[in-house]
């Protein structure tokens, strides 16, 4: 465990999980279940409307503006309502907001039976196990959370696992990473090893604004997986280290060392 860092903390959903493709199926399976095309003519067309306003939820909820329970309901409601026509009334009928709320309940059953690891996420976290502590740092609801890591075959490769709703603050806030090192430094005090310092983490994780941003308003440095080429070359959007996929980062923190 020598080198630059002496812990790492990372992201799970479209980190380790590939949470973007059992989300996409799960909404095909509402789709067909709950016979959407009667107000939303294609698939394609009810995904992007559902996608844009969770991804905005999800940005509200980072910022503590919005609950939980406001976002699962809200992320169904508001693209039922605004494929049927839209309008103040239909936000309030008992028949679009039962069946929101059941279409939440399915999508969170069926993200968890299509879960799966990205490729290669097995190989690179165990070898950053067998390097580091390491510590799940993760907005997604602890319902779920557990799940996916309890089948990941990849638990005990985690020393600490730090949830939003746990730590009662969501990245990007500083606050949760502070929780995080608390938590090292805990275990570390157990062991009588020396207290870890902000710059003896590094947080690794796909969401720019918040694993990065969070992380970087923490003093933290970060890695950032790059979602493409542009955002690997883009200035305005700084990290400490960015890479393009899973399978860079050991060469990346292999770099550091040599």
């Amino acid at each position: 465990m020598s080198g630059r860092y002496k812990a790492i903390f990372i992201d799970w959903d479209d980190t380790i999980g590939d949470w973007s493709s059992a989300a996409y199926r799960a909404q095909q399976e509402l789709y067909r279940k709950y016979r959407l095309q009667e107000f939303c003519p294609s698939f394609e067309a009810w995904f992007t409307l559902y996608h844009e306003h969770n991804n905005l939820l999800w940005e509200q909820y980072g910022r503590s503006e919005i609950t939980k329970e406001f976002l699962q309901r809200d992320r169904f409601l508001w693209p039922l309502v605004m494929s049927a026509g839209g309008g103040e009334v239909l936000m309030h009928s008992p028949r679009f907001i039962s069946t929101a709320d059941a279409m939440g309940a399915d999508f969170l059953d069926l993200t968890n039976s299509f879960f799966s690891l990205l490729p290669g996420a097995a190989d690179v976290v165990r070898a950053l196990a067998g390097r580091y502590p390491l510590t799940v740092l993760s907005n997604g609801f602890v319902e779920v959370q557990y799940y996916k890591l309890m089948h990941s075959g990849l638990r005990d490769c985690f020393s600490h696992v730090v949830l939003s709703e746990e730590a009662g603050v969501q990245k990007p806030d500083p606050r949760i990473f502070g929780v995080a090192l608390q938590l090292n430094n805990d275990s570390r005090l157990q062991q009588h090893l020396p207290p870890l310092g902000k710059q003896d983490v590094l947080m690794i994780g796909d969401s720019y604004s918040s694993d990065i941003q969070g992380a970087r308003a923490a003093g933290i440095d970060q890695l950032w997986l790059c979602p493409d080429d542009e955002a690997l070359a883009d200035t305005s959007r700084p990290a400490t280290y960015k890479v393009r996929g899973l399978n860079m980062i050991l060469p990346c923190l292999e770099n550091l060392q040599s």
